[in-house]
């Protein structure tokens, strides 16, 4: 059973959907969260056959760990897209390693939806009608942002960053710029941060507030909660992060 306290932003390991106006949806990552996505989207009624894009940010567990219990994946008709700054090679023996020898029963070639995996470069790419472009970031194995662009709206997910030891992050800032929203690594407090956190690859939601400054954008979403921090706790660096960066929110489940 989860914890009653940890419904509203924790409760799941990181996954995010992005759906536009024209029904283009965009998944991000595939934490545990991606479960409840992959049932909602082969609901009745929903598009037949099922297509799925999941923009791999990097292959840390807690980013791919909710893959084999994406239902698409068990759709024979379903065609699931995977991106990642990696070559095909290494995306792939990194999933197929999620669903191997004891580590679950069934393979991921098993699986009957078919699977196409996609290298990013650095020039942007189309999806839909998504612009999406990504931005390398400060991560133990290296990680990715990306921005999405579609409906004259821009939409920057930078989950897992750290923070340079002085001022912002100015690549991040740049690629960031006049984004509509801006969604940021809000792992640790600034306290535990400076408490022996250094060099973990994540950030505070003080330096969410600091780059959405910088970087000119329209509203900061702090995301990436750390597991052991309760719904009241965020809120109350919400409200901390609001007194720096009024459009603040914290990323909700929704699905």
């Amino acid at each position: 059973m989860g914890d009653k306290d940890r419904t509203r932003y924790g409760g799941h390991t990181i996954c995010s959907s992005v759906e536009t106006e024209s029904g283009d949806r965009l998944i991000i990552d595939a934490g545990t969260g991606i479960r409840r996505l992959g049932e909602r989207i082969v609901m009745k009624g929903d598009k037949i056959p099922v297509r799925a894009d999941i923009l791999m940010t990097h292959f840390h567990l807690d980013h791919i760990i909710g893959l084999p219990f994406f239902a698409p994946l068990y759709e024979k008709k379903a065609v699931i897209h995977f991106y990642s700054p990696y070559t095909t090679e290494e995306t792939e023996y990194y999933l197929k390693g999620l669903m191997s020898g004891r580590y679950f029963p069934v393979e991921f070639d098993e699986t009957p939806a078919r699977k196409v995996i996609h290298q990013i470069k650095k020039e942007p790419f189309i999806i839909g009608s998504v612009q999406i472009k990504c931005c390398p970031l400060r991560h133990p194995q290296g990680s990715v942002a990306y921005r999405l662009t579609a409906d004259e709206t821009s939409i920057v997910m930078a989950t897992d960053t750290e923070h340079p030891e002085q001022g912002v992050d100015e690549s991040l800032a740049e690629f960031a710029r006049g984004a509509g929203v801006f969604v940021y690594d809000a792992t640790f407090t600034p306290e535990e941060y400076d408490a022996g956190r250094r060099g973990w690859g994540h950030s505070t939601w003080l330096e969410g507030t600091r780059l959405a400054r910088t970087a000119g954008v329209g509203k900061l979403y702090l995301s990436h909660f750390n597991p052991g921090h309760t719904d009241a706790m965020i809120d109350a660096f919400v409200s901390l992060a609001k007194e720096k960066f009024p459009d603040t929110l914290g990323a909700e489940e929704t699905v």
